[in-house]
């Protein structure tokens, strides 16, 4: 099992790649219907990443927890 520590840094990555995916998903959907071709693509980059996010977070919950 991983480091806690490295768990919390790859945590910490995970979040901000999350967090911009979100934000990147708020811009296209602000600027709609310009760039309406790219809605698929830009979702499921925020998804990706939140998927990624909270699979390190349980990573964490359970080497915290052992």
């Amino acid at each position: 099992m991983a480091d806690v520590d490295t768990l919390k840094a790859e945590a910490k990555k995970a979040n901000a790649k999350a967090t911009q995916a979100k934000m990147d998903l708020h811009d296209l959907s602000e600027e709609l219907p310009t760039n309406w071709e790219r809605i698929l693509e830009v979702a499921q980059v925020a998804h990706d990443a939140h998927a990624a996010l909270m699979a390190v977070r349980k990573q964490l919950a359970d080497a915290q927890a052992a």
